[in-house]
């Protein structure tokens, strides 16, 4: 029987394909959750969005009845940085969120 002899070099494939993956700049964007709660009128959750996300009243609309109908929804997706001011904005007026990844 032969003996094997493991070698400790990096094999140019390897190499290659470590390179690729050190030059991806991989960000893996936040999500901010907005709960439902049985004290926030819709115009006050619509106000807030819009102020939060800066979208349309019809967006802010959309992500309220969704909120409603299913109990939460993503409204915000980004870095997680930007995901925060958000979610602080959204808390102002004691709205519920939570920033998932």
């Amino acid at each position: 029987m032969k003996d094997l002899k493991l070698s400790s070099q990096v094999t140019p494939i390897e190499q290659e394909e470590t390179q690729v993956i050190d030059d991806l700049n991989l960000v893996i964007p936040a999500h901010v959750i907005l709960f439902n709660d049985d004290w926030h009128s819709f115009d006050e959750v619509i106000l807030q969005l819009i102020k939060a996300i800066h979208c349309s009243f019809d967006q802010a609309e959309a992500f309220a009845w969704e909120v409603h109908n299913k109990g939460k929804a993503v409204v915000f997706e980004g870095e997680l940085a930007e995901c925060l001011r958000v979610s602080s904005v959204l808390e102002e007026i004691a709205l519920h969120t939570q920033i998932e990844y």
